[in-house]
């Protein structure tokens, strides 16, 4: 056995690979940015080569700077963004189309149309899913009906589906496995996740070839073994989840109602509901949290398509920042922004609106309305939105007590307290905020029978900082109403 454990965090914007010993301390790390494709307004696209040229540089990258051969990694772990949807051929390996990833919204009229012919109810109470463009079952359909001879191809079972973990793993494997886990399978609209299968009618009702699909394995399982040359030899792969699922295993979310909420790309809230799969009256979304020994753990869940990347969109397209770090200062400087309103629906709203249409605004502006209050006020907008969620979880059941949040925007001291501000939750920061890639390292030190139990990761949780609500009931209700008046305007319900 290997003294390290390998992780690779194959995210929206970056491509990460982490390298653990068995204590679970970090040994080396790679991380590399990739090109997003726009060709229309509302698509957003991905290289399927850049993502795998990605992989491939960090996971390198990182055996190198660890000094670390094949040899050494007793399982690799592998976490993904989800929905994001690649088809190929099981021949050459090579895709038809570009990956279309979970923020595109080109499917929005065949999603209204499915609504239109009374298919929502089903499809929702066997998927715990929403009927919208987020998920994968439209995408699937979409290139298999807008790219010449794929349809053909995939029902003459030639082709091949899967979220970005089974592209990963197919490539990793060099073929020899094509398989998804529960998390990422529940994510597609095409998973009954009472049955814990792919299921007949769903297929039917998106036209999807069962010959596409990978087999489903729990999230701690056998998922072959790596040759490819980035690893010099051979590695077993012992672990997959979806990213926000990942990062609750990270953050030891293992308690019923224990909540975290992931500041990545987007922000994604879950609540662990243990055994039930709660179904929501708020628009939330039901799905599986885990699938560890053959036993499914649901999760309720948020999702806000706009979060870190809004903090990009300053950057890149504003240019009014040079980096992410920046953003505290100003809003320190600034104070708390009452005028402006920011709200970053560049691809529409996502929980519990579900409105596609949505474009993003920037509201209140006067002459007087300059950079600091734009920065501020697109902080404040990600916990405007986390609110959202929490508040329609709370009408589901769900209250948490504590809220615990990672990823890269919660090196930001002022937008946490402004968060717990807004929330009116405490929200408490472990020591390593990098969950999702730490919760693809547990679920291959599980695999590999590392850890006896999911609870011994509790034991690794370490708390660096907890945020308190201050903020007068009065001046939160006030902000509160013009974050809820704000979102009215730019609605476009049907």
């Amino acid at each position: 056995m290997g003294k390290y454990l390998l992780a690779i965090d194959q995210g929206t914007s970056s491509s990460r690979t982490v390298i653990y010993d068995h204590e679970i301390s970090v040994v080396a790390s790679a991380q590399e940015e990739f090109a997003q494709i726009y060709p229309q307004p509302g698509w957003v696209e991905h290289d399927p080569e850049a993502i795998w040229g990605s992989v491939r540089a960090v996971t390198g990258k990182a055996m190198l700077s660890a000094s670390a051969a094949a040899a050494d990694i007793t399982a690799i772990g592998i976490t993904n963004q989800r929905e994001t949807t690649l088809v190929w051929d099981r021949e050459t390996g090579a895709c038809v189309y570009n990956a279309i990833v979970w923020q595109d919204r080109r499917t929005a009229d065949h999603c209204r149309s499915l609504r239109n012919q009374g298919l929502e109810s089903a499809v929702s109470a066997k998927t715990g899913l929403r009927l919208d463009p987020y998920f994968s079952a439209t995408k699937i359909a979409w290139i298999l009906d807008n790219v010449d001879g794929v349809r053909k191809r995939a029902e003459a079972g030639r082709l091949a589906f899967g979220t970005v973990d089974s592209f990963l793993l197919w490539r990793l494997t060099e073929g020899k496995q094509h398989a998804t886990d529960a998390t990422n399978a529940s994510r597609t609209l095409l998973f009954n996740i009472h049955t814990q299968q792919w299921d007949d009618e769903l297929l039917e009702i998106f036209r999807i070839p069962r010959e596409l699909l990978p087999e489903v394995k729990d999230c701690a399982a056998d998922f072959g073994v790596a040759t490819d040359a980035c690893l010099g030899g051979a590695v077993p792969v012992k672990g997959i989840a979806g990213d926000q699922q990942a990062a609750l295993i990270g953050q030891a979310g293992f308690g019923n109602g224990m909540t975290k909420s992931t500041y990545g790309t987007g922000c994604f809230v879950i609540a662990n509901t243990g055994q039930k799969a709660l179904a929501s009256g708020n628009k939330l979304l039901t799905t599986v949290a885990m699938r560890l020994n053959g036993a499914p753990t649901y999760g309720l869940e948020g999702s806000v398509f706009v979060a870190g990347s809004a903090i990009q969109w300053l950057r890149d397209e504003l240019r009014i920042i040079e980096s992410a770090a920046e953003t505290e200062a100003i809003a320190r400087r600034t104070g708390v922004v009452d005028d402006v309103v920011v709200v970053p629906a560049f691809a529409g709203l996502g929980a519990p609106y579900w409105d596609p249409d949505a474009r993003g605004a920037i509201l209140g502006m006067t002459r007087g309305s300059g950079r600091e209050q734009i920065v501020t006020a697109t902080l404040q907008s990600v916990a405007y939105q986390t609110l959202d969620l929490v508040n329609a979880m709370a009408d589901d059941g769900i209250s948490p007590a504590v809220i615990r949040v990672d990823g890269g925007m919660v090196a930001n001291n002022w937008f946490l307290q402004f968060l717990a501000d807004i929330v009116n939750i405490p929200v408490e920061r472990p020591r390593n905020v990098e969950s999702t890639v730490l919760g693809a390292a547990y679920l291959a030190a599980f695999g590999a029978g590392l850890l006896t139990s999911p609870e011994k990761i509790s034991e690794y949780w370490r708390l660096d900082a907890r945020f308190e609500p201050t903020m007068p009931s009065g001046r939160r209700e006030q902000l509160i109403a013009g974050w809820s008046s704000a979102v009215s305007r730019i609605r476009n319900d049907e």
